[in-house]
């Protein structure tokens, strides 16, 4: 399986408590205390200057390898018309932003984008519409100067949904598309070669 998969499959599973995890990617290179408080004062300093997008909640959580990582989600109603695969322009503001914000960490963090739907239509056309909504996050992340190769896509139609599919209030939370940083082997080896603070 390549990186890319296998971090937006532990990504997509950070909080579930048996899962798999990111640590194999680091190739055992995950630190110690000392790189962790490091990450985390990185992820704090990062969360609290994505607050500035109003259209964003903004939280911290606690990745596979115990380091702190921000999890950003945006309502899709926001992002995208309905139906629609094409962001609004008020979303290509909001990830410009976004963007900026995390122009100094280059390399050193993974960007993985999950998709989401409600469950109206088929399954199929969900997990169309949701991957294409986080490609397009993606390309317009890129477009925006950051790293391709530690940006990662992927729509899971229906199957995550965080509140009740059976209502019109619940849909619209269902129709959402989040954005994971996470901390990379690259980030680590800046916290232990103390090139990143």
């Amino acid at each position: 399986m390549k990186k890319g998969l296998l971090v937006v499959a532990a990504a997509a599973m950070l909080l579930a408590p048996s899962c798999a995890t990111l640590k194999g990617l680091f190739g055992g290179a995950v630190g110690g205390a000392a790189v962790g408080t490091t990450v985390g004062a990185v992820m704090d300093k990062k969360a609290k200057e994505l607050e500035k997008i109003e259209a964003a909640k903004i939280e911290t959580i606690t990745d596979a390898n115990g380091f702190e990582a921000i999890k950003v989600t945006f309502a899709s109603g926001i992002m995208f018309d309905f139906n629609s695969t094409e962001l609004s322009a008020e979303s290509k503001e909001s990830l410009k932003t976004f963007a900026t914000v995390l122009e100094d960490l280059g390399s050193n963090a993974d960007i993985t984008i999950l998709g989401h739907t409600d469950n109206v239509g088929t399954a199929e056309a969900n997990e169309k519409v949701s991957q294409k909504r986080a490609d397009a996050v993606k390309k317009e992340l890129k477009k925006n100067g950051m790293d391709a190769n530690h940006l990662y896509a992927q729509g899971l139609s229906f199957n995550k949904p965080v509140a009740d599919n059976d209502t019109e209030e619940g849909r619209a939370k269902n129709r959402r598309v989040e954005i994971f940083i996470t901390a990379n082997e690259d980030m680590v080896k800046a916290v232990e070669a103390g090139t990143l603070k």
